[in-house]
């Protein structure tokens, strides 16, 4: 029995480091297949021929935009499909029903026919890209110019040791030195002003 479709399908992918597994479903046939790609442009390029296969391509349901998803997030959106981010499944729904990537593609795909999955993820490409990199450039030499003034800062005035007991020696030192010569200058000055006196004393 022929299985009626409408040719409008939704394709589900539940990303991993190394491969990627992908589900076609059809709006109204189900599920129509599923395949394993690898995470590259090879099986980027594969996986859109394969999914085109079926008809008009609504869109596709991807998990891990931000992470293992996100390059083929990228290169699906460059090829003009909509991308909806998807949930990945509870982990502990999934140790009741039974691990399967093949089924957490089937999910993601059902997820976005049925509408529970909206989410549009952000785009890593074009003018958001550039403004990130932007800020990061900005906090990096904002960063290293705050750690150039103090470091100048540092030189300019360098911290010296405490010496209380030196220090204090030192300077009754200086003193001692300062009153001998006020002393010897003024005893010249007395010589030179009262010459007699001087020599009487004498």
């Amino acid at each position: 029995m022929e299985v009626t479709r409408s040719g409008h399908v939704v394709i589900g992918v539940d990303t991993h480091k190394y491969i990627h597994v992908a589900a076609a479903m059809d709006s109204v046939g189900g599920i129509l297949a599923t395949m394993t790609i690898a995470t590259d442009s090879g099986g980027f390029a594969q996986l859109v021929d394969w999914a085109s296969s079926f008809g008009q391509i609504i869109a596709f349901g991807i998990e891990g935009t931000g992470s293992y998803g996100g390059a083929l997030t990228s290169y699906v959106r460059r090829q003009g499909f909509k991308v909806i981010e998807v949930s990945r499944a509870d982990r502990r729904l999934r140790r009741l029903n039974g691990k399967s990537d093949t089924l957490d593609a089937q999910n993601a795909a059902r997820a976005v026919l049925a509408g529970f999955a909206t989410a549009i993820p952000k785009t890593a490409d074009g003018t958001a890209r550039m403004f990130r990199q932007l800020k990061v450039a900005h906090d990096t030499a904002v960063k290293g110019r705050a750690a150039g003034v103090g470091h100048t800062q540092s030189d300019a005035y360098p911290r010296t040791r405490a010496h209380p007991m030196g220090n204090h020696e030192h300077d009754t030192d200086q003193a001692r030195q300062a009153s001998g010569c006020i002393a010897s200058a003024s005893v010249r000055n007395t010589e030179r002003l009262h010459p007699l006196h001087t020599a009487y004393a004498r």
